[in-house]
């Protein structure tokens, strides 16, 4: 059954935990004049997604489905939210609509560029454009102004049935994960490139106070020195000689 926990105040984190994986999966839900939905989850996830979203309002009020790049687990049931939320757009990158959107999604989506804007009623959501971090050249995350929370996807990514929020040491989890993983299929999993410290800096210099993760714990506290700290920890992993 889906967990849900307030991790801010209206934004939602709606948790599906995989035995087989050992991870949970994040969705994150703003209730708000136009409520926002960051992450569609899997087909397969979608009516007990569905039944948790329905506890905390109408779905078919639902405004905007966001996510941060094309794959199953972040957009893989976007049409089954369109079809029952009719005012619903779909916003990602401007390169994931004109790659994979305008042809995937059933309504036209929104593209967004970087630093461009989505205001919900008591919350303003800033795009942010990540390319090939965590993956992909479509990546991006959102970050909201008012409470300064960062919806970062995959980054600090980490594996168990976990709490929904921490205080501790989030990074090491991560490096963790990514050791564990890089003995295995999954190795290399995200890119290391000449742009991701960059990217990173810039994500520290919004000074997010809670990082919400799509799979393990949200963290509150210095989320700058977090992702710098992360940073570091993708170069000794990811970032070869």
């Amino acid at each position: 059954m889906a967990r849900i926990d307030e991790i801010a105040p209206d934004m939602y984190r709606i948790s599906i935990y995989v035995p087989d994986f050992d991870l949970q999966f994040n969705h994150f839900l703003i209730r708000d004049e136009e409520p926002l939905l960051f992450h569609a989850g899997f087909k397969g996830f979608f009516p007990e997604l569905r039944e948790a979203v329905t506890k905390l309002l109408n779905p078919s009020q639902i405004r905007w489905i966001s996510f941060s790049h094309f794959e199953s687990d972040e957009c893989g049931a976007l049409n089954h939210w369109l079809e029952i939320a009719p005012a619903a757009q779909a916003a990602a990158s401007m390169v994931d609509v004109l790659v994979s959107l305008n042809d995937f999604a059933v309504r036209p989506p929104r593209g967004m560029t970087d630093g461009e804007t989505i205001d919900t009623g008591k919350y303003r959501f800033r795009f942010c454009s990540t390319a090939h971090l965590p993956h992909g050249w479509d990546a991006g995350v959102l970050f909201e102004e008012r409470q300064r929370t960062l919806l970062c996807s995959d980054l600090f990514h980490h594996v168990g049935d976990v709490e929904p929020i921490t205080e501790s040491d989030i990074v090491g989890r991560s490096h963790a994960a990514m050791t564990e993983y890089q003995k295995g299929p999954l190795a290399n999993y995200i890119p290391y490139t000449p742009l991701t410290g960059r990217i990173l800096e810039q994500l520290a210099a919004l000074q997010p106070a809670t990082l919400a993760t799509m799979h393990g714990s949200a963290y509150r506290g210095d989320g700058a020195r977090a992702l710098r700290d992360l940073e570091t920890a993708l170069r000794n992993t990811f970032g070869g000689a």
